[in-house]
């Protein structure tokens, strides 16, 4: 493991690992050997929920239970996980197999998403519940801060149409532009594209539903950042 990586993960998490073989477990795909992170992902999946439930029912007072089981189901779903992940840079630590890193590609969601779950579990081993809730509450404030509450039990796609409802615009158009990969991997690639902005964004999915789901949050994300959404 790159030390310098392994101390700018620990920075982020808020926490320096007892035992550093733990991490470099939670970090281990199937792929890469025998001994991997599937039961350290187990654990971490029951812990991010249950911390997630107490972030929320702590910070959301006003909220009933349907809303709050929306927001915690948008917290701990795949695309979030694998965004928190890549921006700990969970995916240039992984040790994987051949088959995964073959051709550059860019990993899956699933395993980045998979391997942020083993990680809490892994705080959960080394250092007990608290310290692993404290690491996901590090985690999932600054998402809740960053996102409007109403907007959180909704997915990309649903945001993007509202907002184009809001604002009078035309819906967007999706494509798609490659549909490949193999029976047990198959690969879409979407394009959404938003007419009255003049602005496009592909998304990459194992399914066409992710694919086109990934597409709304890349325009959900410039429109943002460009302001357009003020227009």
């Amino acid at each position: 493991m790159d030390p310098l990586k392994i101390q700018a993960l620990e920075q982020a998490l808020g926490y320096t690992f007892k035992n550093h073989a733990l991490l470099k477990l939670a970090l281990t795909h199937r792929s890469y050997c025998a001994d991997h992170y599937e039961r350290l992902e187990f654990l971490g999946d029951s812990v991010l929920n249950c911390a997630a439930s107490i972030l929320l029912y702590n910070t959301q007072p006003n909220e009933d239970e349907g809303k709050l089981s929306r927001v915690r189901s948008h917290l701990v779903r795949q695309d979030c996980l694998a965004a928190l992940g890549r921006q700990l840079k969970l995916d240039q630590l992984l040790y994987l197999g051949a088959g995964e890193l073959k051709g550059g590609k860019r990993i899956k969601d699933s395993i980045v998403a998979d391997a942020l779950e083993a990680v809490i579990g892994a705080v959960l081993i080394d250092a007990g519940f608290d310290q692993a809730q404290a690491c996901v509450f590090g985690l999932l404030k600054p998402v809740l801060t960053d996102s409007p509450a109403d907007s959180l039990g909704k997915d990309a796609k649903t945001r993007l149409q509202e907002l184009m409802q809001a604002k009078r615009m035309q819906l967007p158009v999706y494509r798609v532009l490659v549909e490949g990969g193999s029976a047990s991997s198959p690969e879409f690639k979407v394009k959404c594209h938003l007419e009255s902005l003049l602005i496009g964004q592909t998304g990459m999915g194992p399914s066409r539903r992710l694919a086109e789901q990934q597409a709304a949050q890349a325009l959900l994300h410039d429109i943002e950042e460009k302001g357009l959404h003020n227009g």
